[in-house]
């Protein structure tokens, strides 16, 4: 069995890292995996790329400009969606690319930013081979959004996008799913996952997708490298007073618009107006930060900028009193992962596929959905529980019970050999 996991890179977002740590516990289980890339990033050897050299990191990049500069000036309707829709109408054709020809299983991931269009898609799926396609997000039942937000065209046809400047019946929206649902009469031997319950439910509800075969499997987490440290010398290292309670917050980008970065400034302010002694409360916020101004918040925040080291990450998530995850939509968010790994508690709101994670009261706390006095409520209870050891250990099991290397590997080889047969 040869497996070529396809994802548009292999470091820089959430998808990436799902999508590597998948391929690191295929290794493990003695699977013959590589993956193919727009452009690699990292040192992994078996990760291969479409674009090495100069002229090949210059034609991805002009790629990604081509598809997304005229959406984010003349199609979307402002700056919070410019990231929010991909019309996947450029790509590469890697149908020849040896990771291809050589495969005897495709495993599509997330391939948008100019990586691969609808047609080189199509490519793919008229190779013959078995196809798996994990979904981290609904782009791939939409007519280009990732998210829907509260709208639901895809269940019969995309048009009148609510992210478009000058939505119509005939938008870009609605060719982007025409162009998938004639794409989609070239898949055969294909498999959807979803990473949460939640996505897999959507798109089944979609016109699109309704007649394939859908599996959920979450993605993987090394719980080794992701594993609870020494809280006093994490703090240390971090410059982080080690007498305070920390709240942790952080994003690939913080600022974008499913990560509710609003609703964490209302509830936290709403922590220190309606709870009397909330104690010596500080906050840790990580991740790409161009815009949002820390001062927002009513507490000393402590900025930690981009963190890629997993175990730099670990000791950050192990430094926390809680972690908090305010999204108002999200697949499986790989942060909310982590932190249960390293033992933190999570506040969330009960949304998209976040309660396949944190269970409420048992090792975290889910908000009423968009309110910001809830996840208030949450934060004042993780912090001021005293069942703390015992929401500690219920994080860590949750991980152990249900996202180790071993049963996710598991589970996608059964999905593997079943396509095979």
């Amino acid at each position: 069995m040869k497996v070529t996991l396809i994802n548009t890179a292999d470091a820089g977002g959430g998808a990436p890292a799902a999508c590597m740590r998948l391929l690191k516990a295929l290794e493990l289980k003695q699977v013959d995996v590589h993956m193919q890339v727009e452009e690699k990033k990292t040192g992994e050897p078996r990760v291969k790329s479409i674009g090495q050299d100069f002229s090949g990191r210059f034609k991805g990049k002009f790629k990604f400009f081509y598809e997304r500069l005229p959406f984010i000036w003349f199609r979307a309707k402002d700056k919070s969606v410019r990231f929010a829709f991909s019309t996947a109408d450029i790509g590469t054709d890697i149908s020849k690319q040896p990771a291809i020809s050589d495969a005897s299983i495709l495993h599509l991931h997330w391939t948008n930013m100019g990586y691969l269009s609808v047609n080189n898609l199509k490519r793919l799926f008229e190779t013959g081979k078995p196809i798996v396609w994990t979904l981290h997000d609904m782009w791939a039942f939409t007519g280009g959004c990732h998210y829907a937000g509260e709208c639901d065209h895809f269940i019969n046809q995309c048009g009148n996008c609510w992210m478009l400047r000058d939505p119509n019946d005939e938008d870009i929206s609605h060719a982007g799913w025409m162009r998938k649902a004639n794409m989609y009469k070239a898949a055969g031997n294909i498999v959807f996952v979803t990473c949460s319950h939640w996505l897999a439910d959507v798109a089944r509800t979609s016109l699109l997708l309704k007649d394939f075969r859908i599996e959920t499997i979450p993605n993987p987490i090394d719980t080794e490298i992701f594993s609870a440290k020494d809280k006093t010398a994490a703090r240390l290292k971090w410059k982080i007073d080690p007498e305070s309670k920390i709240i942790l917050f952080g994003a690939a980008n913080i600022m974008d618009r499913r990560k509710g970065i609003n609703y964490l400034v209302a509830a936290l302010t709403d922590l220190k107006n309606n709870y009397a002694s909330p104690g010596n409360i500080e906050i840790v916020i990580f991740g790409k930060n161009k815009s949002f101004d820390v001062n927002l918040l009513p507490f000393k925040v402590y900025e930690l900028d981009v963190i890629t080291a997993q175990s730099d990450l670990a000791e950050v998530y192990s430094l926390a009193n809680v972690f908090v995850s305010p999204a108002i939509e999200d697949n499986l968010p790989n942060t909310i992962m982590d932190a249960l790994a390293c033992a933190t508690p999570v506040v969330a709101f009960d949304t998209g596929g976040i309660p396949d994670m944190v269970e409420h009261l048992q090792n975290g706390y889910l908000a009423e959905f968009k309110s910001a006095s809830d996840f208030a409520a949450g934060i004042h209870y993780i912090l001021n529980s005293d069942r703390q050891n015992e929401l500690k250990k219920n994080a860590r099991n949750k991980v152990l019970n249900t996202f180790t290397n071993e049963i996710v590997a598991e589970k996608y080889m059964a999905v593997y050999q079943s396509i095979l047969k």
